[in-house]
């Protein structure tokens, strides 16, 4: 079968479309045709070896999938842990989730990890109140797209979205968030990232800010929190050194930092199960609006990988194992 498969670490040129023998399904899995495999950040992390789980060669990037079981069933979406930039993919049975006819396979991408993502930072993580406020690092991105909506639906007084152009500030506010903020202010002086968040708060410290970048918008952000406020880090992205936060400054606000990571809920399906459900109701009811970033053929994952790294892409990139 055609596959994408990595044999040295590094960036998109190292991914190459090769032929592989396809994968045997374990108890308890099903092999599956795939119709479209999502493409996450995390998988540029994944190519580089910079990830949180070290990674051995050779390797096929992916974590995500829709298919139908070979030889025939129900349209499902599901997790894997890695494989699925494949044209088969063998899956757990407690890992995959069958899709509602309304619901496209970009949809269904969009929702798996980047959705369940966004839901467990807001329910599990944070922990949202009504009335709080919430600050969304990359709110035009595929977990920050889905959160800025889930945060408004769960009551959020307010919702301070960051993106980093005119054009992705604006997918931002008409996903629901009520002011946003150029990340670009956190490149020179984290002080001056602090106080663009507050502004957009009218003046006031934020209650809760979901994190993927690290570094100095890592800094800014946490020391926008007010007393009892939360960071939720969750990825990344600026690859750059987060300093250490020393016990103090958290007790000086009572502010907390919190690391999430969704291989923790995918090793308690019913953490998974909980998340899907609701995800999937939502979207099938037109109430969450994915966004669908790109569908690439898998003889381009290198340039759909340049392409996210560029920031030229907004919502969920997807592979077409048929092309």
């Amino acid at each position: 079968m055609r596959a994408v498969q990595i044999t040295r670490f590094g960036g998109p040129e190292v991914l190459d479309v090769v032929d592989i023998p396809e994968p045997e399904a374990a108890p308890g899995q099903k092999l599956y045709d795939v119709s479209a495999a999502g493409i996450n950040f995390a998988d540029t992390h994944q190519i580089e070896n910079s990830y949180l789980a070290e990674q051995k060669l050779p390797l096929t990037p992916g974590a995500e999938f829709v298919g139908t079981p070979v030889g025939g069933g129900q349209r499902v979406v599901g997790l894997l842990d890695g494989g699925g930039y494949a044209e088969k993919v063998a899956a757990h049975d407690f890992l995959t989730w069958a899709v509602p006819d309304g619901v496209t396979d970009e949809q269904a991408l969009a929702v798996v990890l980047q959705g369940s993502t966004a839901w467990h930072l807001l329910r599990t993580s944070a922990h949202l109140a009504e009335g709080e406020t919430v600050v969304v690092i990359a709110g035009a991105g595929g977990v920050g797209s889905l959160a800025v909506q889930l945060a408004r639906r769960w009551g959020a007084g307010r919702v301070i979205a960051t993106a980093s152009s005119p054009e992705k500030r604006k997918l931002a506010e008409e996903l629901g968030a009520h002011a946003t903020v150029d990340p670009a202010l956190a490149d020179e002086d984290p002080k001056a990232f602090t106080g663009a968040l507050r502004e957009a708060n009218g003046g006031k410290p934020v209650d809760i800010v979901l994190e993927m970048t690290g570094g100095n918008v890592f800094a800014g952000s946490l020391s926008a929190l007010a007393p009892f406020g939360r960071l939720v880090a969750y990825g990344m992205a600026a690859r750059q050194e987060t300093r250490a936060v020393p016990p103090g400054m958290l007790m000086q606000k009572s502010r907390a930092v919190i690391g999430f990571w969704l291989a923790h809920c995918m090793a308690r399906p019913q953490m998974m199960d909980a998340a899907m459900t609701d995800l999937l109701a939502l979207v099938d009811a037109g109430d969450l609006k994915p966004v669908v970033g790109g569908r690439y053929p898998l003889s381009e994952v290198a340039r759909a990988h340049e392409d996210l790294l560029a920031r030229r892409t907004t919502g969920k990139l997807v592979l077409d194992p048929s092309r």
